[in-house]
């Protein structure tokens, strides 16, 4: 069963992998798409306008300085396309302020902003529940605590962050060392760890 689950965890992770790496470039291609698939949408409608059969309503000449009025229009679509998202990033921003309540949710839902500890907040945390261990030493409820954030560090250097950032530390500074809210055996396991996107 811990197998099963192991290896659905695996897989969803190396299928978010592949959809953040396809998020990358979504932001330039899919804006280049909605421009240029409106653009052809709407172009049949106008195109009339920009031949020499045009013979009532707004007509323009069959070229402009050398240059077919076809890709003069198809251009002016284009970039009205892109003033209109450009004016609704705007209003999104300026107006209506919903970036602030998508960052909320966004915060929500990150666990490294609840309740998980990348590498650089464990050294910090367990810094400082070190540090109020040692200048504390009369308060049994501030020891305590102290302890809990300690034990809190320990757990998270059992995660692969943790494994990432002692081979990247290894490579960059010579050998980690053990720290004071961890193991031999942990840091050991950190070191032999196995990524599947550098294998």
């Amino acid at each position: 069963m811990a197998e099963s689950s192991e290896n659905s965890s695996m897989f969803r992770k190396w299928a978010m992998r592949q959809y953040w790496r396809m998020q990358q470039s979504q932001a330039v291609v899919g804006l280049l798409l909605w421009g240029t698939t409106i653009t052809l949408l709407v172009w049949p409608y106008v195109s009339w306008r920009f031949s020499d059969q045009c013979s009532d309503g707004v007509c323009f000449s069959s070229s402009l300085l050398g240059i077919p009025s076809t890709y003069l229009g198809l251009a002016f679509i284009f970039f009205s396309v892109m003033f209109a998202v450009l004016l609704i990033g705007f209003l999104y921003d300026q107006v209506f302020s919903l970036w602030t309540e998508w960052r909320s949710v966004d915060m929500e839902r990150n666990p490294y902003v609840t309740y998980a500890l990348s590498p650089n907040w464990v050294m910090m945390i367990a810094l400082q529940a070190e540090t109020l261990k040692r200048t504390a030493n009369e308060d049994p409820a501030m020891m305590a605590q102290a302890d809990w954030y300690l034990k809190w560090c320990e757990t998270y250097t059992e995660g692969e962050m943790f494994a990432r950032s002692v081979q990247r530390w290894d490579k960059d500074m010579g050998e980690t060392p053990t720290f004071w809210f961890t193991s031999d055996e942990a840091m050991q396991r950190a070191r032999e760890s196995v990524f599947e996107d550098e294998a």
